[in-house]
């Protein structure tokens, strides 16, 4: 069955590509009587909102609150929840943050931080602990997205007003702005740079965990995090007034936008680099060619962040389709093709086709679903999302990722594939009755 909807869906794309280039695209009548009678979009809303109404953890494998993954369900938060139990979630992130900026990654209960991060304390939170793993740099950047869409949902602007420790909610982000490219920012290409990991990973190929930075990490620059970086700006500037501050950060986003495009993306083979390497090279034997690795995720993100041409993203939509048709993976939720050789991460949880090397996140795929509908490519996007559908109500769960065979993977009660699929819903519940 899943083959039959990328057959369809690859039809879909040569239609839609005259179709897009007249300027002619639209949801038609008989896509929206499809839709309207498909119970199967009912079903996994009302699995999301019954799930995201029992808490903001990430799942029933972390007693954590990500950010990252918060990120990617604060409106349906904001629906279920309320406006106060979604803003202190919001609020705890600022408690956590330090002086230079940064942002940490979760926030767990005091008794409950049994795993061996170094975790923080504050005084603003004392029965509460966070960590940070320092191989990421997409912390301080889904918060501010974070903030920006619990607005959109709500309407509290007031939210950004609220004092921590003498400082406003929204001096706050920009401090976390700043802290990137205080910390994180290469003056020779221009770009933000973080651990070698697989596309939006948290995961470095040097330990056999692997989240944190040290003397052994080989730092790289990668398509997510500039793009997560571009968003953010983007979300800032839609917030804030001061001249001063819309022009400096304006400039940051217009030359990160440049730099990306002119050092990530390989023209020749309509694709992102997965890495440029800075001063220790890469960490992978000279025999592996990686630019043959599409990443799946941080071209998701590039195309909600407006890196990408309509036509680029016309083509890089089919050229996940042959990814997911060559692998047999379940969707367009395939993190990387082709995966890492077993062997390259130390961590043996990436091998070949398991976790963040080549697994299939509904997390993720869910963000092109969004895109796709935002792009108006309503018959590709509903196409897609079904087998994300078909595989939560198989197994009467949201799950982390999938394996190539469509069997969960990871954690149960996953909230940010619940978020992302609740999303796409909505927005082809606003196409229709636009």
């Amino acid at each position: 069955m899943v083959k039959k909807y990328f057959l369809l869906v690859a039809v879909s794309f040569t239609a839609c590509l005259v179709a897009c280039t007249s300027g002619t695209k639209r949801m038609d009548e008989k896509l929206i009587e499809r839709i309207e009678s498909d119970a199967r979009f009912s079903q996994v809303e009302e699995m999301a909102e019954t799930l995201i109404s029992s808490g903001l953890m990430a799942g029933n494998s972390y007693g954590e609150v990500w950010i990252r993954d918060l990120n990617s369900f604060i409106e349906l938060a904001s629906k279920v929840n309320g406006k106060e139990k979604t803003a202190d979630a919001l609020l705890m992130f600022f408690k956590f943050q330090e002086e230079d900026g940064n942002i940490p990654d979760g926030y767990i209960p005091k008794d409950q931080g049994n795993v061996g991060y170094k975790y923080r304390m504050s005084d603003l939170a004392p029965d509460y602990i966070s960590h940070k793993n320092t191989v990421e740099t997409d912390q301080e950047t889904s918060l501010i997205q974070a903030v920006y869409k619990y607005i959109q949902a709500t309407g509290d602007i007031d939210f950004l007003n609220k004092t921590i420790r003498g400082k406003t909610v929204i001096s706050r982000m920009d401090d976390a702005l700043q802290y990137l490219l205080n910390d994180r920012f290469n003056t020779e290409y221009g770009l933000l740079w973080g651990a070698t990991t697989i596309d939006w990973g948290d995961v470095q190929p040097e330990h056999v965990w692997g989240v944190e930075l040290d003397s052994t990490s080989h730092p790289a620059i990668d398509i997510y995090d500039n793009a997560m970086f571009i968003i953010a700006i983007k979300n800032y500037l839609s917030l804030i007034t001061d001249k001063e501050k819309i022009n400096y950060w304006k400039k940051i986003q217009d030359e990160i936008s440049n730099n990306t495009r002119k050092h990530l993306w390989d023209g020749n083979e309509h694709k992102y680099k997965p890495h440029i390497y800075l001063e220790k090279g890469s960490p992978f034997p000279s025999s592996f060619d990686e630019d043959k690795i599409y990443y799946h995720g941080g071209t998701f993100t590039a195309i909600e962040a407006g890196l990408l041409t309509e036509e680029e993203i016309q083509i890089s939509y089919q050229k996940m389709l042959e990814n997911v048709e060559k692998s047999g993976a379940p969707s367009i939720g395939l993190t990387v093709y082709p995966p890492y050789p077993n062997g390259m991460f130390l961590n043996k949880a990436l091998s070949e086709y398991s976790y963040q090397n080549g697994g299939d996140w509904t997390w993720f795929g869910g963000r092109m679903i969004q895109s796709l509908i935002e792009h108006e490519m309503y018959n590709e996007a509903y196409l897609s999302i079904l087998p994300m559908l078909d595989l939560v109500i198989k197994h009467d769960d949201f799950y982390e990722w999938w394996t190539i065979d469509g069997k969960p993977g990871g954690s149960g009660n996953f909230r940010g594939a619940a978020g992302v699929l609740w999303k796409s819903i909505q927005m082809f519940k606003e196409r229709i009755n636009g």
